[in-house]
Formats: C-alpha cells, structure tokens, sequence
C-alpha cells in the first residue's frame, strides 16, 4: 500500500466554502484519474501575534511560550471579545461545511510558520509525504511574514507551496489596471474611473465543490502547552478566558436599559449569505443610498463588513446577488422596488463602497508598513500630536475617550456602543477619529489600535487606511478636514435619539443643544439627573460650541461616507470648524 501524499491548506481570511479558488481546485483535481494527492488537511491557526491564545493552555499551571497579544503603541489585546466570537463562529461554520463535504479542518494555535513546520515533521514520523503546502496572498506586514516563514518550512522539506490570489475583493488582482504596487493612484476618484462601469468589473464566482479528499487518517496533535477545544462553546471561551484583563471599563460601562444592538450577527458562510438575502428581500440594498448614515436599527446600512473581513463572503458574490435583483433572473428580491429594472442608486452605492475596500487594500501594498506610522502614506511630520505614554494626564484623557466620557454626546454614545456590541456606524466613526486626531490632537494610532481590538468587522487596510484618512496623513486630497461633532449630531441625529439610546443618563432630556453638549446643563439639571460633579458633564475634554441657527440646515460638518463628492457638504474644509477650533483654542 503506498503512503499518503497529503495537501495542506492554511486557511487565514479565507473561511467560506463557496467561491474559494483553492477548494474548487482541489475538488477538480481530485475527481480527476490521476490526482498528485490522496487527503487534505486544512489548518487554521489562532495566530498567537494576533489574537492572545493564553486560554488554550492545557493547565493553568502551564506558560504560554509567546509573547501577549497586544497592540504596539497602547498595549490593547489585539483581538477583543466580540471580534473573537465572530471569528470562532466563522471558523466553526467552515469546519462543518468541509466535515459535510467529506474532509474537515484541523484548528491550532501558534504561529503559522511554527504549526506548518510541526505539522511537516509529524507527518514524515508517520510515513506520509506532503506533497504540498497552499494558501492565499494577503497583504499587511504580519501576513508577508506568515507567507515567508510558511514557505521556507514548506520548501525545507521539498513540499510545493502555491500562494494563490486572494479573490475575495471586488476587482480581481488580475484585472486591475496595472502591474506596480506604486503606480496605484493616491486618490480615490482616479482609481475609481480606471476601473469603471463598476457593474461589469468583477469576475464571476466559483461554486462550492461538491466532494473533497478525506482527512489524513493519522493527523499529528497540537503540541503541548495547549489543547484545542473540541466545541464552539470550548473556543470561545478559550479566546475570551484572557481576555478578562485590563483595560477593564466594564464596571464604568454597562448595558442601557432596552438598548438594541444594531450589529447582534453571528460570524460564518451561511449567515453572511443569509444577510445578503435579508438585505435585497427587505429593500434594503435599494434603498442603502439614502439610509447608509444611519445609526439606529439592523438594516440602515448592508453590515456585510465583518463576514467580507474573514472572507466568509466575497464582494464578488454580493455583486452577483445584486445582478440577479437587478436583473430579475431569480425570485430573491421579487416584488421589492427596483427588482428587474436594473441598477439602482442603492445597488450602486453598495457597489461604490465594495471598491472603497480594493482601494484601501492596495494601498496598503503599495505603502506597506508606513500604514502603522504617526506620519502615515503621506510621511507627514509636520503635525505635533500629543503622545500619553509621556504624559499622565493625557492617559487619563485616553482613558476617557474610551469609555465615552469625553462630554460630547455623539463621541461618547460611539464609544459606549462599540464597547458594549462592538459596532459603530461609518458616520461615526468619521467623526470619532476626527475628534480624537483634530479635536484633540492625541496620538491617532491609540484610536486604532482601539478599533482593531473593539470592532467585530475589522480589517486591517480599511481600518487603518480609514484613521490615517481622518486624521489628515492618507490619502485624502482634502486633508484640512475635521468633523464637528456637535453639528453632525444635528444633521443625522437630530431628536438625540442615538445618544440617548447609548448615553443613558441623558434619556430624561428633550433638547438636542444639551443632549450633544452636557457641559451645557444647568446646575439645577444636573442635581435631578445626579450628574453633578462627574467630569463629562463638568469638564468636557473639548467644548465645541455650535448653536442652531439660519445657516446650519442641511447636511453638513464634514463628508458623506469618506468624502466621496459631496463638497457643498462643507466645513471639511478650513471654514467654519475651523473658526471654532481658533475659538477654543484647539490645535
């Protein structure tokens, strides 16, 4: 009987079944009369530079050989709980989907190029041979490394790697309008009219495989000190188990009475593919132009983000959902506005903001690590921002930014919120960063380094690209712009209802000027509401005075989306902010 020749698949951002390159390859390979393997092994692996896998440890006696996953400049767990679940839930969904198709997945945790190296020498003490060693392309320093060190383990022990194109964007790499990382525009717009009419830029999907090779029958184990849990319930906790440590604002944030999430999803393939149907059945994909800046409720925005960070969906596939509503080839979205009558301004809009994500990843191929740099895309060292970790008082600042705090309204109800589910609208987070890098002038990376460990649909290029963008050092040809937060309240929250909703202890209050801006109450205010003397109410971290009056209707305070036209939605520009900011003394 000959021995086992064995493909390993590291799977990373790639957790969906359907529209999977390296799946679909592997499926027609192997149905074929002579196929160069006869099992598969796919791996994933809780990257321990990550996401902090302390929690596995088999005793709690044992010591974690890695270092703590936290962030460089604030010292944040790199991956907070709600992320954690959502990507437990997307691993386990993969598994039974492969379990289902006769194969499995295999789950470790470690460093990629340390589990593929234990896993090539297991598999020669058992007299099988990996023929090969296959995964997909990403960008970021860490990835580029991964991909390194899982080469040289592979090619040491003369198995083929295969680094395969990563396709769930929407564009695909092959398609893009030029070859050199450099040569990618530093403006949206001008990428955007390279690569358009966008209905016809995306390639089309794969199916899922039908069968796929079994697992090995003699699988080399997870080395000691872990053990991996052989329930979703077991990894959860296991991810969630450390992460108990500080910063800990969980004694001064707790859940507001009847407040609903607007992001309570489950991670996987098939709840993100429930999610699309949900959106184009509702109207929800027909109308997204006009409710995106929404912030109360689950369908004023698509929430497509998370499962698009994992790779659970691709942006192709949402793509392809809105082709058949637009063109009215299925059921799905039958009796719906705008089903059979082509593009509409909602599909559209979803189409436009699928590119956004292209362009943010490839800029992070073109600038690499100048991603994670104070002075950014941009090498900007002009700005002179404030650094806490020389500076006690700015620490407390920090401190108080993150638990929502500040004294202005709409900046706090953002940050309880992405505390407590983590999710906060696009609106919001334009403005949170603008507050934090140009209200304040602190450290824009503490903020995202925040949101990397805070937001469920983290990802790496967008969130990033996004902080730079705010804070004035990306690419945004527009870099003078700041966000009023008081003024965007009024524009998209008018009643105060999100803040409300979030910032419980203004709920008794019917006027917005004090609901956006406590320091504004009375003292006779604050007494009934038992506000007086907390420092939010007392001493705002900024006092951005801005009164209701004949020239603030409409739109305003800084862009729709990330600045994507709209210019008459101006004090983005050094207008009228900007006097505010002379004002209070702002710099």
């Amino acid at each position: 009987m000959s021995s086992p020749r064995v493909l390993i698949y590291l799977l990373r951002r790639d957790l969906r079944f359907a529209d999977n390159p390296i799946l679909h390859d592997i499926s027609r390979s192997f149905q074929q009369s002579h196929h160069p393997f006869t099992h598969l092994l796919p791996v994933y692996v809780f990257a321990a530079q990550q996401i902090e896998v302390s929690g596995f440890l088999a005793s709690d006696s044992d010591r974690s050989p890695f270092p703590e996953a936290r962030s460089n400049v604030a010292g944040f767990w790199r991956c907070g709980p709600h992320r954690a679940k959502f990507l437990a839930e997307s691993v386990w969904d993969m598994k039974k989907s492969l379990s289902d198709a006769g194969s499995g997945l295999e789950i470790r945790v470690g460093i990629a190029g340390q589990v593929i190296q234990e896993l090539l020498d297991g598999f020669r003490q058992r007299s099988a041979e990996v023929v090969g060693v296959w995964m997909t392309n990403e960008e970021g320093v860490e990835e580029k490394r991964e991909e390194r060190d899982v080469r040289r383990a592979a090619e040491t022990a003369q198995a083929e790697f295969k680094l395969w194109t990563d396709e769930k964007y929407y564009v695909d790499d092959r398609d893009v309008p030029f070859r050199k990382p450099q040569e990618l525009p530093d403006i949206f717009t001008t990428y955007r009219k390279q690569v358009e009419p966008l209905r016809e830029a995306p390639r089309r999907s794969l199916q899922a495989p039908a069968k796929l090779p079994p697992l090995p029958e003699s699988i080399p184990p997870q080395p000691a000190p872990f053990a991996i849990p052989n329930t979703l319930e077991g990894i959860i906790c296991s991810l969630n188990k450390p992460l108990k440590k500080t910063p800990d604002l969980s004694q001064s944030l707790q859940w507001p009475k009847n407040a609903q999430s607007a992001h309570p999803f489950h991670g996987g393939e098939s709840q993100g593919h429930d999610r699309i149907r949900h959106l184009i059945k509702s109207g929800s994909m027909t109308t997204y132009k006009d409710t995106r800046n929404g912030m109360l409720g689950l369908d004023f925005s698509t929430k497509l983000s998370a499962w698009l960070a994992l790779g659970c969906i691709t942006a192709r596939q949402i793509h392809e959902y809105l082709l058949q509503f637009e063109d009215g080839t299925t059921e799905l979205g039958k009796g719906v506005h705008g089903y059979g009558k082509g593009e509409n301004k909602g599909t559209a809009a979803v189409r436009f903001e699928l590119l956004w994500r292209d362009y943010f990843r490839l800029a992070t191929r073109k600038f690499g690590p100048r991603l994670f740099r104070i002075e950014g895309f941009k090498a900007d060292r002009s700005i002179s921002w404030k650094y806490p970790n020389r500076d006690k008082e700015l620490q407390r600042q920090v401190t108080r930014f993150l638990e929502g705090t500040t004294g202005s309204g709409f900046i706090d109800a953002s940050m309880r919120e992405l505390f407590l589910t983590g999710y906060t609208s696009n609106r919001l987070r334009q403005n949170v960063a603008s507050f934090l890098a140009k209200h304040l002038g602190i450290d824009w990376r503490i903020g995202a380094e925040w949101y990397e460990s805070m937001l469920c649909d983290y990802d790496l290029s967008s969130n990033w690209g996004n902080w730079q963008y705010n804070a004035g050092v990306g690419n945004d040809p527009r870099e003078a712009r700041v966000f009023n937060p008081v003024k965007q309240a009024y524009d998209y929250d008018p009643k105060g209802e999100y803040v409300k909703n979030w910032v419980e202890e203004l709920r008794p209050l019917d006027d917005p000027q004090i609901i956006f801006q406590p320091w504004k109450m009375s003292d006779d205010q604050k007494e009934d509401l038992g506000l007086r003397g907390r420092d939010w109410v007392e001493k705002p971290m900024k006092r951005i005075d801005f009164h209701v009056g004949k020239n603030s209707n409409g739109k305003g305070g800084g862009f729709s989306g990330r600045g994507r036209g709209n210019k008459s939605r101006g004090h983005g520009r050094r207008g009228q902010v900007d006097k505010t900011r002379q004002v209070n003394g702002a710099h």
